[in-house]
């Protein structure tokens, strides 16, 4: 199973702006509100979701992270230290 990040944004655009930061080049996205990134290997996208709570302050985004089927964890301050680290433990490779 594939493990995915999923961006959600009220705001037209927003995580266009985001995104194309991260990447440093331009994008097209099909839907300006909703974002989903699918990873064959967790430990690939921690690096992006440092980077969202690194920029959270700038973009009106939100964040939840899939590694279960139909199981949803929002990303925040709160718990962005928790969950590297459990990602770390459960795909060690």
């Amino acid at each position: 199973m594939k493990t995915t990040l999923n961006f959600y944004s009220e705001k037209n655009g927003e995580i266009k702006k985001f995104l194309e930061q991260y990447y440093s080049k331009n994008l097209k996205l099909e839907n300006n509100l909703i974002c989903k990134i699918e990873y064959d290997n967790p430990i690939e996208m921690i690096d992006l979701i440092s980077c969202y709570v690194d920029n959270k302050q700038k973009y009106n985004i939100n964040l939840w992270i899939c590694l279960d089927k139909d199981v949803y964890i929002c990303v925040s301050d709160n718990n962005i230290n928790n969950l590297i680290k459990y990602i770390y433990e459960r795909y060690p490779y």
